[in-house]
């Protein structure tokens, strides 16, 4: 995968939003993210900086805008300029 694009799954744990690696995995196989409105089912779906999330948290649905890519995962701060909230909490 080249620079410019990361693991969906990757991405999710990195930016905080599910706790392990492995549960970002399994949200993918269950086919319960969309990335630009297109159902994704595998793990490794390469994500770029503008693309559109959608995925359950919790008992809310998250509808996210990628910012950027991060080599790792880090605090709660530095996870929180990697994305945009589209439907922010009320």
């Amino acid at each position: 995968m080249s620079m410019d694009s990361q693991r969906l799954d990757k991405w999710l744990w990195h930016a905080r939003f599910l706790k392990s690696r492995s549960q970002a995995t399994a949200l993918c196989r269950r086919q319960r993210v969309r990335v630009n409105r297109a159902v994704i089912d595998r793990a490794h779906h390469p994500l770029r900086v503008g693309d559109v999330l959608t995925f359950p948290q919790g008992d809310r649905i998250r509808v996210i805008r990628v910012l950027g890519l991060a080599a790792g995962r880090g605090s709660a701060r530095a996870a929180a300029v990697l994305y945009e909230d589209l439907l922010p909490a009320t």
